[in-house]
């Protein structure tokens, strides 16, 4: 058989391009207004980068080239269908949805941001609202005392 009539690369290239959806929580998808623009901003460059894509002259290259992007956009334009945006808190007296939290664990302060799980980077002080220390801190006063893996926890601000 002639290597003219194989079609390896395209059999190659075209399971690569074949991505699984990314995983979305099953938890509901509760947004800052920030969150909010963050996911409109995320899904808006991921239909750039496929469009970009589509301009490539070479089929295989294309291909490899689209489907982060396209997977991106799908996972994206799902998290914007559901997603509900939540207020600001109205209050500072309890931890909630959208407060910053500064604490005092094990000697040092922390202070991090609730917020959805899209949104969340604990490296940029922001925390899922489904993460174990925002579920624990949740409907906590300033002065409050929570413990968590033999930790004592003091809230010692909200905003």
């Amino acid at each position: 058989m002639s290597v003219a009539f194989t079609k390896e690369e395209s059999a190659e290239t075209a399971s690569e391009t074949v991505l699984p959806d990314r995983p979305v929580s099953p938890h509901p998808n509760l947004v800052t207004a920030t969150g909010l623009q963050a996911l409109e901003a995320q899904l808006k460059d991921a239909q750039a980068a496929y469009d970009a894509a589509q301009k490539i002259d070479d089929i295989n290259e294309r291909r490899r080239q689209a489907a982060i992007p396209l997977r991106d956009a799908r996972y994206f334009a799902a998290r914007l269908r559901t997603a509900q945006l939540v207020p600001a808190a109205a209050s500072t007296d309890a931890v909630a949805f959208g407060s910053t939290v500064t604490f005092s664990r094990a000697g040092r302060m922390q202070t991090y941001r609730i917020v959805g799980e899209d949104e969340a980077d604990p490296k940029q002080g922001t925390i899922s609202f489904v993460s174990p220390m925002a579920r624990l801190l949740a409907g906590k006063a300033v002065g409050d005392i929570a413990e968590m893996a033999g930790q004592e926890i003091e809230i010692l601000a909200i905003s």
